[in-house]
């Protein structure tokens, strides 16, 4: 399985991840969208598991998730989509979720069968680094990486301890709020990359509001390692 190191190590840019709800809007047409992004090009994916309360997401990401659900989507339904997705080609897969999701399935065995479809990492929006042991010890268990978030006003103190349980790459919010496009990422991005690459030698991948190649592009010439874009 393709690691994040890998990628990181053989790329001379940053690295291009989009962002995917899983299963949106249905579970076949989902899994085409998702394999044309990596023949198109993406190095790494971000793909997320529908949840009825998606605290951090935006508009846009909380109407596909209401889709999702509708249709029937299960964990179990998006563990098994994630097979697909790497029997197509190996690229390094994140997903981005909700920790009632992970409970309700049963912590260690969550870990262990999204080792087994191939998931690199899980980030779960709704636990920071105070309780870092609740992902952090059953995922490397599992054989996964961690991936945590710094946001802008993230204190240094508090990104060394992030950056301390992190060993996939550090998911860095561009923007104060929710997911969802901006017309402007403002002058935030720049300063809060190289805060983080102060203190930590893991990846930095900027996501939030990045919504078109110019941005993408700031992004990348402000130093980050990725850019996730929804």
């Amino acid at each position: 399985m393709k690691t994040y190191k890998q990628v990181f190590g053989e790329l001379k840019r940053a690295a291009l991840i989009p962002f995917f709800v899983i299963g949106d809007p249905d579970f076949d047409t989902s899994l085409e969208l998702v394999k044309a992004a990596i023949d198109a090009g993406a190095d790494i994916l971000e793909l997320g598991i529908a949840f009825s309360d998606p605290i951090a997401d935006g508009p846009t990401i909380q109407k596909a998730d209401v889709r999702v659900l509708a249709s029937g989507m299960t964990v179990k339904r998006a563990v098994e989509f994630i097979a697909l997705v790497k029997a197509h080609k190996d690229v390094p897969i994140g997903l981005l979720m909700y920790y009632n999701l992970v409970l309700q399935y049963g912590v260690e065995k969550f870990f262990a069968d999204c080792h087994k479809a191939g998931v690199n990492s899980v980030l779960v929006a709704d636990v920071n680094v105070d309780d870092a042991d609740e992902i952090a010890i059953p995922a490397r268990k599992a054989g996964l990486d961690t991936v945590f978030m710094v946001t802008p006003n993230t204190e240094e103190e508090r990104i060394k301890r992030i950056a301390a349980v992190t060993t996939g790459f550090i998911y860095t919010v561009s923007v104060m709020g929710v997911t969802g496009a901006r017309t402007q990422l403002g002058d935030a991005v720049g300063p809060l990359v190289r805060r983080i690459k102060a203190v930590t030698k893991v990846p930095v991948c900027v996501g939030f509001g990045i919504s078109g190649a110019e941005q993408a592009a700031a992004v990348a010439k402000a130093g980050a390692d990725g850019v996730i874009i929804g």
